[in-house]
């Protein structure tokens, strides 16, 4: 495990995976660290690659601040530029999950000289995503509490393999409930979805058959909003889309990266 330091002093850990020329940074999201993307990493060809996997603040091996005002987008992407910096990283292709995918979206429109690509998978918009009432309560009380985060996960979740529910349930008990409202907040709120329009790096947003974000949606306020982005719909799996389809997703990263100029 390697560590990198925030602008506020958050120590962030991060994995590094290979010493290629082209760097790829992997974002997880709420509740999740960066062991999420395990499954997928096992496919991908990394030929030519350095992937860094990062634990976000509040997640993972990373520090936890017990302060609401420590968290946001701003401090997520912070997050991750400063892991860029610790490895002297000038510019990065960013793969984004869930409210990572937000996380991806920031730094696509606030650092353009830094994101050479953004790879989304099952993001939540930069507008957010508000939940009906009773959804809202379950997700935002649910740190800590194993059978809330299994609910949530069944309902987001289509086809995950044998023992992934589990080490998804194991990975979401590793963060302190305090961090699951701050992000729930987060993600929930966004507020940033006039900023897509400075975007000029590529993007691919990778749709499922999730609930939560279908295709119609991730196209009005996503792809509609982004100039260079395009929409790739997988049918079958759910929110979880590299723990439900690894070898698929890897696929799907592999060609966008070949696309890019190097």
């Amino acid at each position: 495990m390697h560590y990198a330091s925030a602008s506020d002093g958050t120590k962030i850990a991060y994995r590094k995976v290979g010493d290629g020329s082209r760097v790829v940074v992997f974002v997880h999201g709420w509740t999740m660290s960066g062991a999420v993307y395990d499954d997928v990493l096992e496919h991908v060809d990394r030929t030519g690659l350095t992937l860094l996997v990062v634990d976000l603040r509040g997640a993972g091996a990373s520090d936890k601040p017990d302060d609401r005002q420590a968290y946001s987008i701003a401090h997520f992407a912070g997050d991750v530029l400063a892991v860029a910096d610790a490895e002297k990283v000038a510019s990065f292709v960013v793969v984004g999950h869930s409210m990572g995918g937000q996380v991806a979206q920031w730094l696509a429109a606030h650092h353009v000289d830094r994101v050479a690509g953004a790879v989304l998978l099952c993001p939540v918009p930069a507008c957010g995503m508000a939940l009906p009432a009773e959804a809202a309560e379950l997700f935002s009380t649910s740190g800590g509490n194993r059978g809330a985060i299994k609910t949530i996960l069944t309902l987001a979740c289509k086809d995950l393999p044998d023992g992934a529910l589990e080490r998804l349930l194991d990975i979401a008990m590793a963060t302190p409930p305090p961090v699951v409202t701050y992000g729930y907040d987060i993600w929930t709120t966004g507020g940033f979805s006039d900023a897509l329009m400075n975007i000029r790096a590529p993007m691919l947003c990778v749709a499922t058959d999730d609930q939560f974000l279908p295709p119609s949606f991730l196209r009005a306020e996503v792809i509609a909003k982004v100039k260079r982005a395009r929409l790739s719909y997988l049918p079958g799996p759910g929110h979880y889309v590299q723990v439900e389809r690894p070898r698929e997703t890897a696929a799907l990263l592999e060609a966008f990266l070949a696309a890019l100029h190097p």
